[in-house]
């Protein structure tokens, strides 16, 4: 499939301790050539952000992968835009299956496209809000969605017991805005610094 060897993905997976192979490198790398050529055109992705895809948006949304666990093999993205966490963790985690949740037809036919050019068979796109899914999961991912509370507001009834919400929260996020009555595990990344924490909400 993917064979070519890019150069940097190494280094930069491994300052969040995740490893590629050569194969999920190139698709990464196809990836971004998607979001440049298509979804910064079509208003998904800033135009001041084409210069640093790979660091702003892959590699920050990469982060979520290393605490994907060998138990989890369901998933939702929620609000997925032009499928950031999504894609990126479907070609690091290829035994989750991940449903990207975009209403807006426009943005899921981009991700659609996506889905084909890079092969991802563990990836479903759902055009309909989230309060419209009827399965559960084990996982959610909420990145550019809004408030703590609101994240988990939408998470929360599709998720499985012991299901986990993996919150990308801002560089300004305050604990004390997460809802009452859950467990909250914050993780930081010192080598991405301008993210915000990666906070995982579970019911106590």
């Amino acid at each position: 499939m993917f064979h070519v060897k890019h150069e940097g993905w190494t280094d930069l997976a491994g300052s969040i301790g995740l490893e590629l192979t050569g194969d999920q490198e190139a698709q990464l790398e196809r990836y971004r050539d998607l979001l440049e050529d298509r979804a910064i055109p079509l208003g998904m992705v800033a135009a001041d952000d084409a210069g640093r895809l790979r660091e702003r948006h892959l590699l920050d949304s990469l982060r979520a992968a290393p605490l994907v666990q060998a138990t989890d093999t369901t998933a939702y993205d929620l609000g997925s835009g032009a499928g950031l966490p999504g894609i990126p963790i479907a070609i690091a985690r290829p035994s989750l299956q991940i449903g990207l949740v975009e209403p807006r037809r426009a943005r899921a036919a981009f991700l659609e496209l996506v889905a084909r050019e890079l092969s991802l068979g563990n990836v479903r796109v759902l055009i309909q809000p989230a309060a419209e899914l009827r399965e559960r999961v084990g996982l959610c991912f909420a990145r550019a969605f809004g408030d703590a509370r609101k994240a988990w507001s939408a998470a929360e009834p599709r998720l499985a017991a012991g299901g986990r919400l993996l919150y990308f929260a801002g560089e300004r996020f305050d604990p004390a805005s997460c809802p009452e009555g859950i467990s909250v595990d914050i993780r930081t990344f010192p080598s991405l610094a301008r993210s915000g924490p990666l906070v995982i909400m579970t019911r106590q």
